[in-house]
C-alpha cells in the first residue's frame, strides 16, 4: 500500500494551538502539516487524497508518555506490534515506554534491540525510557535516544527497585536528565504486607499500598530534586495528599502526571471486577478522584498517561496476592477524556493539552502536540456525537479485556494520522504504516 504523502483533511473541526475550535482544512504534504484554513476551503489537485471531515473534531495525536508494552520477554501478555495497533485505535500517535521488559533495558545495547523492534513493528512513533539500578551503569546517563532514566522507588523487586535515599540521591546528582519516578515507599509497603498477610480480597490492595506509601516516596524525590535542581517527573501521581503537596511547593522543573483510571475508578471498582482493579499505585478513594481532578484543572498536575500495563485474563484470575498489578489503557483513554468533556466536567482544549501538547513540551518531543504549519502530522479525528460502549471484543489489545468494559463512551477515533499516513480508519488498522523513533532535545 502506497503511503498517503498527501492529505487533504475538509471540513474538519480543527483545535487550534490557541484552544478555539474552528471548522476549516488542513494540508498534509510529505509528513507535515503545511496549510491550515478556515476562512477559505484550500485548492488540491488529483494527487491529494481528501478526507471529508465534516461533523468530526480535528485533535493532535495523543502523547502516551508511560506504558508497558512487554516486548521483549513477556509477549504473551502484549508485544510492540499489538499494542501498537491498539495505540491506532486509541488515537494515540506516540508513545513513551517503560524498561521493566526482560531484559531490562538499562543499557544501551537494550535500548538499541527496542528501537530495532520498534522500527520493524510499530504502525505509530516510539520513544523509550532507560531504567535505574544500583550498579548506577553509565548508560543511564549516556543511553540515547531515551526520554528520561525511570526509578522505581516501591512496587517492584529485581534490580530495577531502587529505594534507598544514598542511592537514589547518587543518581539524583549525576547529569541533568530527566527522572522520572515510581513513587511508593518499598519499606512501607513490606511493612503492611505482613500486616495484612492472608487476606485475599483484592480490596486490600490499596490498603497494603495506601496514600502515605505513596505521599513519602513523592516527598524523598521532591527533596532529592530540589537537592540537585534535577529535573523531576512524577508519574501516575494518585493521592490527595500528593497533589496538595505539590499545590504547596513545586519547584518549576518539577512535572506530574495523573491516569484516567486515577481520576475514574476508586475502591468501589474491586467490588464490580475485582483483581482487574489491582494496579500500581492502587485505586484510591471517591475523595482522592475530586482533588485530582481539581489539581489537574489547576494546572499542579501536568498532563495524563495511561500506564498501560497489560496481564492476560488467566494471571488476573489468580487469587491475591499472587495477581498481578496492571490493566490497559490506550485504547479507551482519549474517549473516557473526551466523554469527560461532554459531559462538562473539562473542555476539549484542556483535553488535547493533557494528553499531548503539555507532554511535548515536559519531553521536549519537537513539533508535536499542535495543529500549525510546520508540525509534524500526527492526528486524530474523533466524532464527539456517537456514543458507543467499550466491549472486549473490539479491542486489539492483546490482553483482550479494560477495566472500562461497558462504559458507553463518546470521542471515538475515526481516523488516526501518523507522520501524514493514515494508520486507522472505520475501524480498521492499516497495517503497513510505521512509525519513527522520537527525539528528545536536550
Amino acid at each position: 500500500m502506497q503511503p498517503d504523502l498527501s492529505l487533504l483533511i475538509r471540513q474538519a473541526q480543527i483545535l487550534h494551538p490557541d484552544g478555539q475550535l474552528r471548522v476549516g482544512d488542513v494540508l498534509i504534504r510529505g509528513g507535515t502539516i503545511e496549510q491550515v484554513a478556515t476562512e477559505i476551503p484550500l485548492e488540491a489537485d488529483e494527487t491529494v487524497r481528501e478526507i471529508d471531515a465534516q461533523g468530526l473534531t480535528l485533535l493532535p495525536g495523543v502523547i502516551d508518555p508511560q506504558v508497558h508494552f512487554r516486548e521483549p520477554g513477556l509477549e504473551h501478555k502484549e508485544d510492540l506490534f499489538t499494542a501498537s495497533c491498539a495505540c491506532a485505535k486509541g488515537g494515540v500517535t506516540s508513545f513513551l515506554e517503560m524498561p521493566n521488559t526482560r531484559p531490562l533495558t538499562t543499557t544501551q545495547a537494550a535500548l538499541d534491540d527496542k528501537l530495532q523492534r520498534a522500527a520493524q513493528k510499530c504502525v505509530v512513533n516510539y520513544g523509550f525510557f532507560i531504567g535505574a539500578t544500583a550498579e548506577l551503569l553509565p548508560d543511564i546517563l549516556e543511553a540515547k535516544p531515551a526520554c528520561g532514566i525511570k526509578i522505581f522507588m516501591g512496587s517492584m523487586h529485581g534490580p530495577l527497585l531502587m529505594s534507598e535515599e544514598e542511592v537514589l540521591d547518587k543518581i539524583f546528582s549525576q547529569g541533568s536528565r530527566l527522572i522520572a519516578v515510581h513513587a511508593e515507599n518499598q519499606a512501607r509497603i513490606q511493612e503492611r504486607r505482613q500486616q495484612f498477610a492472608g487476606i485475599t480480597d483484592p480490596a486490600i490492595h490499596s490498603q497494603i499500598q495506601d496514600n502515605q506509601a505513596a505521599l513519602e516516596a513523592t516527598e524523598l524525590a521532591l527533596k532529592l530534586s530540589k537537592k540537585y535542581q534535577r529535573r523531576l517527573h512524577i508519574l501516575h501521581l494518585s493521592t490527595a495528599e500528593e497533589a496538595e503537596l505539590l499545590r504547596q511547593d513545586k519547584p518549576a522543573w518539577v512535572t506530574a502526571e495523573v491516569t484516567p483510571q486515577h481520576l475514574l475508578l476508586n475502591t468501589s471498582a474491586y467490588e464490580t471486577i475485582g483483581t482487574l482493579a489491582q494496579m500500581n499505585p492502587p485505586l484510591r478513594s471517591p475523595h482522592d478522584n475530586e482533588v485530582l481532578w481539581q489539581a489537574l484543572k489547576d494546572g499542579v498536575l501536568d498532563f495524563i498517561a495511561t500506564d498501560h500495563a497489560p496481564h492476560t485474563l488467566e494471571e488476573k484470575a489468580q487469587t491475591y496476592p499472587n495477581t498481578p498489578s496492571g490493566m490497559p489503557g490506550v485504547e479507551t483513554s482519549l474517549p473516557l477524556m473526551l466523554t469527560q468533556a461532554m459531559q462538562g466536567r473539562c473542555t476539549v482544549a484542556q483535553v488535547a493539552n493533557w494528553m499531548s501538547t503539555a507532554v511535548a513540551k515536559a519531553y521536549r518531543i519537537p513539533n508535536k502536540g499542535a495543529i500549525a504549519p510546520g508540525y509534524d502530522a500526527d492526528l486524530v479525528l474523533v466524532d464527539l456525537h456517537t456514543y458507543h460502549p467499550v466491549r472486549r471484543e473490539d479491542l486489539l489489545t492483546k490482553c483482550g479485556w479494560s477495566p472500562f468494559e461497558g462504559w458507553n463512551l463518546t470521542g471515538w477515533p475515526v481516523v488516526t494520522i501518523v507522520g501524514g499516513q493514515v494508520v486507522y480508519e472505520h475501524g480498521k488498522v492499516n497495517t503497513e504504516v510505521r512509525g519513527k523513533a522520537l527525539t528528545f532535545d536536550a
